[in-house]
């Protein structure tokens, strides 16, 4: 008997190495799946465009960094670093009006009672489920009216306004997760509301924060329609309008130069990402779980 009692612990352990093995090669497959694509993109910016054609591996014949250099030179009097400077004079400004206004809304919301708070929250939340090509017109109209266009301010100021009510409620979600003792003690101190958000919210905060960075660089650089409607003079293009005229510019487009400058305006975003992985999963998952 005793044998026997003695060999269920051993079994039981190399049933869960064999599980634990299962579920790395499971793992391992999915991550093939997922990456491979991407590799694919960076090999073919080696190839010409007979070869991208007619193979599927990612792997080139040869490496020749030509398609880079011709890709940032463009077929404009400008090259790639004026679309990526024009990216950035979007992005930027419009990441810090985001997490100012997204951060005072949440606050309003999660930690002051006022009239009407919880049908406006459920607005707030409804807009969440709104086309945003259902607010295109209107919003054009009204920006021609101020004389906006073509110019980055229907771009950046309407984030100034919290418009981007999901960061606000994953802001807030994040904030109920989060007790109030530090708050009260502050209050206690003699702290006003706007001294309590800057010195115990906002620090706290962080993890929340920067995953509105991280979502937000993205989405802006790869922003289209945006630019598209709003912007006319070709030297205030972003990246993403910059890489649409560069595959029409001519009648046989050099796939090998597109998808070259293609990788390097993956750069910006897969480097934020990893800059910020470890706040950036710590804050999705907070705000996705507390609440």
């Amino acid at each position: 008997m005793s044998g026997a009692n003695s060999d269920v612990p051993a079994l039981i352990l190399g049933r869960d190495q064999g599980n634990s093995w299962l579920r790395y090669v499971a793992l391992f497959a999915v991550a093939l799946v997922m990456l491979y694509p991407l590799a694919w993109l960076i090999g073919a910016s080696f190839k010409s465009n007979v070869e991208i054609y007619s193979e599927i591996g990612f792997w080139p014949s040869r490496f020749d960094f030509g398609a880079y250099v011709k890709g940032w030179k463009t077929s404009t009097e400008y090259t790639f670093a004026t679309y990526f400077l024009n990216s950035f004079l979007i992005t930027i400004p419009r990441i810090i009006v985001t997490v100012i206004s997204c951060v005072l809304v949440a606050y309003a919301f999660a930690r002051f009672d006022f009239w009407g708070k919880k049908f406006l929250f459920s607005i707030m939340v409804g807009t969440m489920m709104l086309p945003l090509i259902v607010l295109r017109l209107p919003q054009y109209l009204m920006f021609r009216e101020f004389g906006w266009l073509d110019t980055y301010l229907p771009l950046i100021l309407p984030s100034a306004f919290a418009t981007d009510t999901f960061f606000v409620f994953m802001l807030v979600q994040f904030l109920r997760g989060i007790p109030r003792d530090m708050e009260e003690a502050a209050q206690i101190d003699g702290c006003n509301a706007l001294q309590l958000l800057w010195h115990i919210i906002v620090p706290m905060l962080k993890p929340a924060i920067i995953s509105v960075i991280v979502f937000q660089f993205i989405w802006t650089m790869n922003d289209f329609m945006g630019p598209l409607i709003y912007l006319a003079s070709v030297e205030k293009y972003p990246v993403s309008l910059a890489l649409k005229m560069s595959i029409g510019a001519t009648e046989e487009v050099e796939w090998a130069s597109v998808i070259a400058i293609s990788v390097v305006a993956l750069i910006p975003s897969v480097a934020v990402f990893f800059a910020a992985q470890r706040h950036f999963i710590e804050g999705s998952a907070s705000s996705g779980i507390k609440g």
